[in-house]
């Protein structure tokens, strides 16, 4: 059954931990746990529960999701989620241990396969393009499979041979003393560089490594909502493995231009809309900006300025949530005239006059203006602060 421990717990960790705090935390766990070492009862359910906190935690970006919104956030429980992170992707109990300490368990004995390099590739996206989702082609240069001699390396009519070294393992094994005991330390074999085989004819094309350089093109499906940042992964599709070995994978990386009236903050977007005083006071029909194009937004009488309007599923859609969409905020702005002409500041001391701001004889009512209910001065009040 999958445990349901908070990952900070399991690391033994606050939740303030730096990077250092939990590559020192699972450092000290995985020595006590990894089941190639401990014999207590469990070991394995152990070490599998520590394995998964800390792929979560050591991807900051995964590590956010996990903080807002638990294991919900980073696909739920299971230690087969896929991670990304400081050493590119664990594969089981030995890689892991092969990244603190350089080698596998006793009696880890596995074949290693060369893998290619993982490429990224920056992908400019307009604002549109980021909220409704759009294919965009790339070009770019990666080596691939050489087509002479199909990845083998080797020279038309020849084959590449057994490794002498490692006997077609691909490793070499050493056995040294630890704190933990005796472990053999597992690297990849120097002469043939963890392939197994070595090639004794070289191919004329790619010098008998089995890759040559090429151009490249791929059509890359955006999804709607994506942001500023985001990656996108394509398993495979990075530089070819030396002889015939696993292709790395290519990120995508997104950078969205901003939009000149729109400003985004996940999937929501906001929208400063400036209106002047008569239709903030009398009401009014207005055009507005959104990112499915112009639309008509009521404005009704008395509208005070920092009013919000929302409209409601205007926003930018949800990467994982099909169909939602987050919300357009509207928020109010009111422009005062900074200059009148003589019949406009006629009509506002009219306007003074009739709501009591102003004696009939021009000079400032005796008693104060009106007040709204939040005890904010009245329109009244401003405009003639304005004028005067």
């Amino acid at each position: 059954m999958a445990s349901t421990r908070d990952y900070y717990d399991i690391l033994g960790v606050p939740r303030s931990a730096s990077d250092d705090d939990l590559k020192r935390a699972f450092r000290k766990l995985a020595q006590q746990w990894h089941p190639d070492v401990s014999t207590e009862p469990g070991a394995d359910e152990r070490f599998k529960e520590i394995n998964e906190a800390y792929q979560v935690l050591s991807d900051p970006q995964r590590r956010q999701q996990y903080d807002m919104f638990g294991r919900a956030g980073v696909g739920g429980t299971g230690s087969g989620a896929e991670g990304y992170g400081p050493f590119g992707g664990f594969q089981g109990f030995g890689d892991i241990f092969d990244a603190f300490f350089g080698g596998a368990a006793a009696g880890g004995r596995r074949t290693r396969r060369p893998a290619g390099a993982d490429l990224r590739y920056d992908l400019q996206l307009t604002f549109d393009e980021a909220v409704h989702g759009t294919e965009k082609e790339i070009t770019f240069s990666a080596l691939d499979t050489c087509e002479t001699c199909e990845g083998t390396g080797a020279e038309e009519g020849s084959e590449p041979v057994t490794c002498p070294r490692c006997e077609g393992s691909g490793e070499v094994r050493e056995v040294r003393s630890t704190l933990l005991g005796q472990m053999v330390n597992v690297t990849a074999c120097p002469r043939c560089r963890g392939a197994g085989q070595i090639v004794e004819k070289p191919c004329p094309t790619c010098a008998g490594d089995g890759r040559v350089e090429r151009k490249r093109t791929l059509r890359v499906t955006i999804p709607a909502g994506i942001d500023d940042g985001h990656q996108i992964r394509l398993t495979g599709e990075g530089e070819g493995a030396p002889r015939g070995g696993i292709a790395g994978n290519l990120y995508v990386v997104t950078h969205v231009e901003e939009h000149p009236q729109l400003k985004r903050d996940g999937t929501e977007l906001y929208l400063e809309l400036v209106l002047s005083m008569t239709q903030a006071a009398l009401g009014a029909t207005v055009p507005i900006v959104t990112p499915d194009g112009e639309e008509l937004l009521e404005i009704k009488p008395g509208t005070q300025p920092g009013t919000e309007i929302r409209r409601r599923g205007k926003g930018v859609p949800h990467l994982r949530r099909a169909g939602a969409r987050g919300d357009l905020h509207v928020l109010i702005d009111v422009a005062v005239p900074r200059r009148l002409t003589e019949r406009q500041r006629e009509l506002l001391e009219e306007l003074a006059v009739e709501s009591g701001e102003l004696g009939e004889d021009g000079e400032a009512a005796s008693a104060p203006g009106p007040r709204t209910k939040h005890g904010k001065r009245s329109l009244g009040d401003r405009i003639k602060d304005a004028i005067s």
